[in-house]
């Protein structure tokens, strides 16, 4: 297992992190806390959630996937043993369940926070990250800026709230880190130059989608991460499960998300099925499986610190684990941007 810096800190973390957003919707509680455990065996103590997982979020499963958390380490304990992330919802996004609506970053982040910390069992959380900008902006797979009209100022006003709430939470000891997610460059760079004017807390990591089908973050944030010491943490790595290849030919599994969930169509379009197939191909070419070609390719970019894999069973997280053994050479590396060339980001 080989361990990254997180960003510009002094903490190196393991090049996979343990997603965990289908722990209390297609994961039961057993079923997590295996792979917890396997995890944590094969060296990852890296583990990301969210106040508003399980997903698809819902009033119902609202904060259960860290209450499973949090019931692993009251039932086992060695937090002192995970380096634990967790993100709070923001406005838009979020949904009236979310704190009865209360989703402002600067002004709800303590509640948040004591919340997470309650589900979790925990009094401090490692990495908290906010979940997707707090303004109208181009994230979740929108193309273009739409938004001409934006109060440019309170855009400001709210990012410098929520540095001084975080910088509160810093200082009393509840969290040790703070990231970014779905953000956009302006965003994030907007974030490093108040927090250098305020004397506060820089962010450390990013967590933004990454994988063969959308690759956007290579344009504009790969060249941050390079220069300010912001580290991706790379999510969706197997796009919905399409870069395992099991969506080939129309097919729809019971069990997948996709079929469960049909709303999930950010990868389901012409564009993507053709590159996906693409890369199936070349991968067989190879002697390797779609999920190893998407996984090593991922781990080999220089902005990427960790990447976030999460398995509905214990085999396909095994599988994705060991997909990490792998090193593509240079040859294969120029099959990949032939087909990249050919159709570039299907599913930003």
């Amino acid at each position: 297992m080989q361990f990254n810096r997180l960003g510009h800190s002094d903490i190196k973390v393991p090049e996979i992190c343990l997603g965990t957003m289908t722990f209390g919707e297609q994961n039961s509680q057993q079923e997590a806390f295996e792979q917890l455990h396997y995890a944590l065996e094969q060296g990852i103590n890296f583990w990301d959630t969210a106040e508003m997982y399980s997903v698809p979020p819902k009033p119902e499963t609202y904060g259960a996937t860290e209450k499973i958390l949090g019931q692993w380490f009251a039932q086992h304990g060695r937090r002192d043993q995970v380096f634990l992330a967790s993100k709070i919802a923001g406005p838009a996004f979020g949904g009236s369940h979310i704190r009865e609506g209360e989703t402002r970053f600067g002004l709800h982040i303590s509640e948040a926070l004591d919340l997470s910390l309650k589900r979790l069992h925990t009094d401090y959380i490692d990495l908290y990250q906010l979940h997707w900008p707090e303004r109208n902006t181009n994230f979740f797979g929108t193309l273009g800026y739409a938004n001409a009209q934006a109060e440019a100022e309170y855009d400001v006003q709210a990012m410098h709230d929520t540095l001084v709430a975080l910088q509160k939470e810093i200082q009393n000891g509840r969290i040790r880190y703070i990231g970014l997610s779905n953000e956009t460059p302006w965003g994030t760079m907007k974030f490093l130059s108040l927090a250098k004017e305020l004397g506060v807390d820089r962010f450390v990591s990013i967590q933004n989608p990454y994988n063969l089908l959308n690759r956007t973050y290579e344009v504009g944030m790969s060249e941050i991460a390079r220069y300010e010491g912001i580290g991706l943490l790379a999510y969706s790595p197997l796009a919905f499960g399409y870069l395992t290849g099991k969506f080939r030919h129309g097919a729809r599994p019971a069990n997948a998300r996709v079929t469960l969930f049909p709303r999930f169509t950010r990868y389901s379009n012409p564009q993507s099925e053709w590159a996906t197939e693409r890369y199936a191909q070349l991968a067989e070419q190879h002697g390797l499986t779609l999920t190893q070609l998407a996984l090593a390719f991922i781990k080999q970019q220089f902005f990427v610190t960790s990447t976030i894999i999460g398995a509905t069973s214990l085999d396909q997280l095994k599988e994705n684990i060991a997909a990490f053994d792998l090193t593509l050479d240079p040859a294969l590396l120029q099959e990949i941007e032939k087909i990249h060339i050919q159709q570039p980001n299907p599913a930003p």
